[in-house]
This record gives structure tokens, sequence and C-alpha cells, in this order.
């Protein structure tokens, strides 16, 4: 990581070894919660695997073509960027939403570093945020997973309600749609939680922390995915 930074065939080669792997847990769906993985490697790897598979940018963004938004900003990785997921999606969904992207190289790191009340992060959401402005948005997509985290310093330039957190729309598509295929576990059943990495368990631990209730970390080797 940052995924943001790969190549098309190292995100490729990373998603299809993790979907091998979930293959053999037996997985009955996989969700593409990386905005960089659904714009640029779902359309290779959507009909090679068994399971339901949902991807972010797909999902969501039917959304933000039906709102009343003419103007959508969005900050996202270089990679998602440069894939044009997101003007592609919501202009599949209405052709009439102007989509104004721009590329965040930095503030996964910052995140991820912990960071986030930093002079350098201040410098660098403002200089993001004043690329953005001048377009005169109606909404931002923050389109990367890690930058709801930084709304601290966001919400200086702009109200916060601006902003689009685009995980509560996905997680109730996903519902809906696992509802509407039977999929859906029983809501009496309490399941748990499984993490896998390929390297770094301790560090993804601690700062996994700093987000979630991180724990049963199982560290893989790579070579058997």
């Amino acid at each position: 990581m940052p995924y943001g930074e790969k190549t098309k065939e190292q995100l490729v080669e990373y998603s299809s070894n993790a979907f091998k792997f979930f293959e053999k847990k037996n997985v009955k769906a996989v969700v593409m919660a990386c905005n960089t993985t659904s714009a640029v490697v779902y359309d290779e790897l959507k009909d090679k695997f068994s399971f339901k598979l949902y991807p972010l940018i797909q999902s969501v963004t039917k959304v933000f073509g039906a709102s009343s938004a003419k103007r959508i900003g969005v900050f996202a990785t270089p990679a998602t960027i440069n894939s044009h997921a997101y003007s592609k999606w919501i202009n599949k969904y209405n052709p009439n939403v102007e989509v104004i992207e721009i590329s965040c190289p930095e503030w996964v790191k910052i995140v991820e570093n912990n960071q986030i009340d930093t002079i350098a992060a201040e410098k660098s959401v403002k200089e993001k945020m004043e690329q953005i402005l001048k377009y005169n948005p109606d909404k931002i997509v923050l389109g990367c997973t890690h930058y709801p985290y930084l709304i601290s310093q966001l919400s200086k330039f702009i109200p916060e309600d601006m902003f689009i957190n685009p995980s509560n729309i996905y997680v109730n598509y996903i519902k809906t749609d696992l509802s509407d295929n039977n999929l859906l576990n029983n809501l009496n059943k309490k399941g748990k939680d499984e993490f896998y990495v390929t390297a770094n368990s301790k560090k993804f631990t601690n700062a996994g922390k700093r987000f979630y209730n991180v724990d049963n970390v199982i560290e893989v080797n790579v070579n058997i995915l």
C-alpha cells in the first residue's frame, strides 16, 4: 500500500490473489471497499469468480447521478482519478452532471501515519480544496476510504455536509442486495471478524485500532495466495 500509486497490472495481481484466497474460504460475497480496485480492477475480474462481488464506485454512483447536484467534485487516489471511474459511472446515470476529479496522492499516508492534525496535512488539504473550489462544486465525494478521517481539516473550508462519504450508501446497497438475493444472514446469528494480511500484521493491528476494534489478525504468506 497505498494501492493508489500501483500500476493496473499490480492491482489486478493483488486483487486476483486475494479473491483466490477468499474462494478457498468459500465466501458468499466480496466487498471491494477500495475505490482504487473498484475503479481499475473490477471489469477485469468481475466474471472470474463464483462469489457475489460488490465494487464500491459502481454501487454508489447511481445515487450520485440521481441527486440534485449539477457539479460534483471527487477527491481520490491517482489510480482512481486516472481511470475516470467516477465521471464514467456518474455520467452513465446522469450525463448532465459535471464531474471534477482531483488527485490527492499524499492523503492516504497522512491518515495511515496518524498525521491528520499536522501542518503538513493542513497544507495539503488547503492546496486541494483551493483547486476544487475554483469549479464551485455542489458536493464533493471523498473517493477513498481514508479521506473521511480528514474531515476536521476539510471542513475548515466548506460546511461538512457538502462532503459525501460513500460508505453509508454502499452499506445500505449491499444489505439490500444480499436480502433481495436471499444471501443475508440470520440477524440473530452473531458472526466474528477475522483479518488476514500478507505482511506487517503488527503494523496493521496498531494502525487499524485507530479506526476499529481490530483483533484476531492472521498473517498469510503471500506465496500461497
